[in-house]
């Protein structure tokens, strides 16, 4: 049987490819999209993806997902990641998998990218491998569902 798999994006996200392409590279979210996508066919997974700037929309999908049928997340909440006691708490709650990744090493830039809210409640973190990051996060919760 075929998981769902929930993959969100935060804010700022919907830039990728055109903001900051030393740090975030050029591959654009459209594309980041379709990829996970044909991954997840091939791993028997059906991925939902979505990205909103608002953090009450991402929590709004955070808890709505275990009605919607989903069986895992993955999530880069961007800058929301080290901010948002809201969204780890909505993780929490649902109690589904969930793996966070970043585009970049979060932890070779600025101090405060540094913490993340988000990962003590996560099954892991993929960081620092641009695009990549979100392809090898997908493979990780196949492993999870």
């Amino acid at each position: 049987m075929t998981a769902k798999i929930l993959v969100l994006h935060g804010p700022n996200l919907n830039l990728v490819g055109r903001r900051e392409p030393a740090i975030y590279g050029n591959v654009t979210l459209h594309l980041i999209d379709e990829e996970l996508r044909r991954l997840g066919h091939d791993l028997d997974l059906d991925v939902h993806c979505r990205q909103s700037n608002h953090e009450g929309q991402l929590i709004d999908w955070i808890q709505a997902a275990p009605t919607d049928g989903f069986a895992a997340l993955v999530i880069n909440a961007g800058s929301l990641t080290h901010t948002s006691i809201g969204l780890r708490d909505a993780l929490l709650a649902v109690g589904l998998p969930a793996v966070e990744v970043h585009l970049s090493n979060t932890q070779s830039r600025e101090e405060f990218r540094h913490h993340s809210y988000l990962a003590a409640v996560c099954k892991g973190v993929i960081m620092g491998f641009g695009a990549d990051s979100y392809l090898l996060g997908l493979r990780a919760v196949a492993t999870l569902v």
